[in-house]
Order: structure tokens, then sequence, then C-alpha cells
């Protein structure tokens, strides 16, 4: 990895003394010669070819204003001086004053695509002009092409779908499902999990910051089966007898249903302990419940080694809930289960006025349609794993990295003040952020404790890119400077994939080790 940090000391002790320049193409760093103390050269962001148009709006201090007095309290905002982001591309995000920032959250994982993917916004302008809301009780391809398509991804019987407008819908339908089906009321989720912020969901969610003093009635939570801070450490079959116990000494003997992420994205992009999921289903299917998959943030490509989280456990559910990816930043979400335990919606009327939406679906199928034919799956898995050694690489180096998990371009960073304690550096987050920010890259956090870095870049890359690798490969062999392609863009052989991700992914990390050297 290309290390681009410098270090001078004089005799005097006085502060850093730095002003920076920001353009288009990439960061650009001036130094005051005659400033005493250490200098820091920071890592150039890789050039992109796009500039976005002048932004002539609103400035930060005054949509602040306006959102303190219309909008509600609730909504929290990142960084000290929040960012006022008027435009995307790809991988990139720009603030009110044209500076480009590497967007390595994705919208809390979900950009998929990218930013404003030409194909996607293709097929939403040309939907929007044709047709923009029918209501489903009139016939149209658009939502029937989607379905099939999205069926086709899934294994098994697992083929009637259940549009909705996110994910917190999906999963209250699919709770609502295996409730009907199962004539039981009881559901088990994990502790530290989330599954939304209705009545319902809140009841699955296992963190007390995301739930308020309502009735959530019928839900137990079991043993998170935690690889970093669990009681048992990786070993799944330990930590799923929690779940024959709650069975037990806990309801009638019967459950509706059993509820988990493969990877808990809110909780901190936790995954689940190996052997844990498949025994939890066979236990929840000998006393009639269901097993629901949320991928709402794992799914569609982003673990990289499965099209969905729960592939990798080699398990198949009943019913699947998506959302986030599946639109690319579009409103839309989805439940998809068998077509024995779909019938049940069928005792009643069940509509959902917005959801499968034509624009919407529209924008879903062409998402699906950029993730294959652009290989992203395959981009998340190299790139992904790329990624994640290198950060283990800096655990090696900063006694703050407490753990770095994950999988495919879903990755979780850990900080800890003490890792034989594991206590949670909550402070310190806060402040490498501030600093990452400051240079460029744009991460979110999360975890119960607030202490986790949340690594969810898009999973884009252009035909453009791959071509100039190809061209120029020889001089980027020898090159000493940052090569200018995106970040995590990947070739379509395994020659140009390395060539790419050993001079663009090391800004990220770059970055970051910046940061962790501040503290």
């Amino acid at each position: 990895m290309k290390r681009l940090l410098l270090q001078r000391f004089s005799s005097s002790s006085s502060s850093l003394n730095l002003k920076r320049f920001f353009c288009q193409s990439s960061a650009v760093l001036t130094v005051d010669e005659h400033a005493a103390g250490p200098v820091s050269i920071l890592p150039q962001m890789p050039r992109f070819d796009y500039t976005p148009p002048p932004y002539d709006g609103p400035r930060a201090d005054e949509i602040l204003r306006k959102r303190s007095e219309f909008l509600s309290p609730s909504f929290p905002h990142l960084y000290q001086r929040p960012l006022n982001i008027v435009d995307g591309k790809m991988q990139y995000l720009f603030d009110e004053d044209g500076r480009r920032y590497l967007d390595a959250f994705g919208g809390i994982a979900t950009i998929c695509c990218g930013h404003c993917h030409p194909e996607v916004i293709e097929a939403i302008i040309n939907q929007t002009k044709r047709l923009q809301h029918p209501t489903v009780l009139y016939l149209n391809n658009a939502i029937a092409d989607f379905a099939e398509a999205l069926a086709s991804k899934f294994p098994g019987d697992l083929k009637v779908v259940f549009f909705t407008n996110s994910g917190t819908e999906a999963n209250e339908l699919a709770m609502m499902i295996a409730r009907l089906y199962t004539s039981c009321h009881d559901i088990i989720s994990i502790r530290n999990s989330y599954h939304g912020n209705a009545a319902g969901t809140m009841g699955a969610t296992a963190q007390c910051n995301w739930k308020f003093n309502v009735i959530q009635s019928g839900v137990h939570h079991a043993l998170n089966p935690d690889q970093y801070r669990g009681v048992f450490g990786s070993d799944g079959e330990k930590y799923a007898k929690d779940v024959e116990e709650i069975i037990d000494f806990g309801t009638s003997g019967s459950v509706a249903g059993f509820i988990s992420e493969a990877i808990q994205g809110v909780g901190g992009i936790l995954e689940l302990a190996p052997g844990y999921l498949p025994a939890v289903y066979r236990t929840i299917r000998k006393v009639g419940g269901l097993c629901i998959a949320d991928e709402v943030q794992t799914g569609f490509a982003r673990t990289g080694s499965h099209f969905w989280g729960f592939e990798a456990h080699g398990v198949v559910p009943d019913i699947v809930t998506m959302a986030k990816g599946i639109g690319n930043g579009i409103p839309i979400g989805a439940v998809i289960t068998t077509p024995e335990i779909a019938q049940v919606l069928t005792g009643r009327c069940y509509f959902n006025t917005f959801g499968g939406n034509p624009v919407c679906t529209a924008a879903g199928h062409a998402v699906l349609k950029v993730l294959d034919k652009e290989k992203l799956q395959e981009n998340a898995l190299i790139v992904g794993g790329y990624l994640k050694d290198q950060l283990k690489a800096l655990q090696e180096k900063h006694d703050i990295i407490g753990d770095v998990r994950g999988r495919g371009l879903i990755i979780g960073m850990e900080l800890v003040t003490d890792r034989t304690k594991k206590t949670p550096a909550k402070t310190e987050i806060l402040h490498v952020m501030e600093l990452m920010k400051d240079m460029g890259v744009l991460v979110g956090k999360g975890g119960f404790y607030g202490n986790v870095f949340r690594i969810t870049p898009p999973l884009c890359f252009t035909k453009e890119d791959s071509g100039m690798v190809s061209e120029q490969k020889s001089a980027l062999l020898h090159s000493s400077s940052v090569a200018p392609f995106p970040i995590f863009a990947v070739g379509c052989d395994e020659e140009r994939i390395l060539i790419i991700i050993s001079f663009n992914t090391d800004f990220f990390v770059d970055v970051m080790d910046i940061a962790l050297s501040k503290l």
C-alpha cells in the first residue's frame, strides 16, 4: 500500500499550519513552508471525469435554519457543521461549493449501482414520461416484469412478490403474514437487531436506542450470536440453544416465526456466528414457525459472495424482505414468499397504494440489470475483500481498532479505547469522522454504542474506467502517485482488478490511517 504521509519536525512545537484547496478532480494541499510542527501531505483523491453544474440554491446555514423550524426535531445530522450535498455521481457526492467527497456510506447501504447511474435514471425518466401512477388495480407491465426478474434471483419456491415503500413496511408485512399463516402471535428476533420503527417492527427491533415506550407485544429477543462480544464467540450452535429455551419457557410451545438479518447493519455490521441460522431454522420449523430473512441492508449483491446475505449461511427462508439497494435510492421495498404462504392475504382485502408503483418498479428492474451487466457482485467480493484486508492491517497498527468484520462491501470497524475490556470509543469515532470528512471521505457509524464505522459504499464502476486501466497499466505499475481512476473500480479480468484496487482502495485506507493517527 502506498503511504503518502510525510512528517517534518522542527525545534518549535507550534501546531500544524495547513491550507487546503479542493477542486473537482483532486484534493490539493499547500503547505506554509515557514510553519513549524509536523506537516501532513494528504492522499490525493482519484481523478473523476465529472464536474457538477454550479449550485445557486440556499446555503447550508439557511437550510439548517429551515430544517430546525419546519422539520422534525428527531432528525439527526452528521458532523459539527452539516454538509449541504447538492450533487452525486457514481461513488462521489458534491457539496454546495462543488467539493467532491468519496461516499463510503452509500446513503446507508442504499446506493448500489452508484449515484445517478445513467441506466437507472433513464428507466425512471422514461416510465415517468409515459405513466407515473395508475394504481395496481389496473394491469401494467412494469410491476409484473420486475416481479418476475426479482423472483428469478431466489432459490426454491420463493416467487410471489408483494411490493412496499420501505424496509419497515416490508418487515411489518412479513411478520403479519407469519402470524396469519401459523395462527400464532409470538415472533422471535435477535438482540441488537434492527427491523424498523413502526409498531410491529419496533417490537422486533432489539436496541433501546430505537424503541419508544409503546405497546410492542408478542416478540421475544434471543441471545445475539455476536462473534466479537458474545459469550460463545463464534460457536453459532451454542447461541441457537437460547431460541429453544425461549420457545420452551416463554411461549405456548408454538411461534409464528423468527426474523433476523444475516449481518446486523444498524447493530454495527455484525455477521451472525457460523452454524447459528441453520440450527435456529430447524428449531423454528419444528414448532411450526416460519423463518424470515431481513435483507434490507445485505441484499442485492452487497455481500459479494452471494446475492443475498442468508445464502452465506446455507439456509432458505420462508419469507424474505428487502429495500434500500432494491431501488438505488428510489423508495421501494418488497416481500417475497411461496405461493402457499402468500394465500393467507386473500382472506381479507390487502392493498398498498404506492407499492408496485410503475416508476419505482421500473427503477428496481433497471437496478437488477445493472448489477448483472456490470458484474457488481463480483466487484463487491474482490474489492471488498481487499479493503477488509487493508483495514485489518490498520488494526495491527492502531490499538484503537478492536475489530474489523463484514463481508463484501458491508464492512464494520469497531473502535475501542481498551482492546481487552472492549471499551467503546464513542468520542474518538466522532473525531475521526470529522477528520475523514475534511480529507474528502464520508463514512457512517453505528452499533449499540455508536463506536463502529459502517463502510457501505456504492458497488459501481464504469466501462471507461476499465478501458483506461487496460491502456495505461504499464505506467500505473511504475507510478508513485495515486492512479487517476475512481475508487472501487473493477475490470473484467483478474489483472485489471488487481491494478485498480491496489491504487484506489488505498485512498480510503490512507485517509482512515491519517485520521486515526491524529487521535
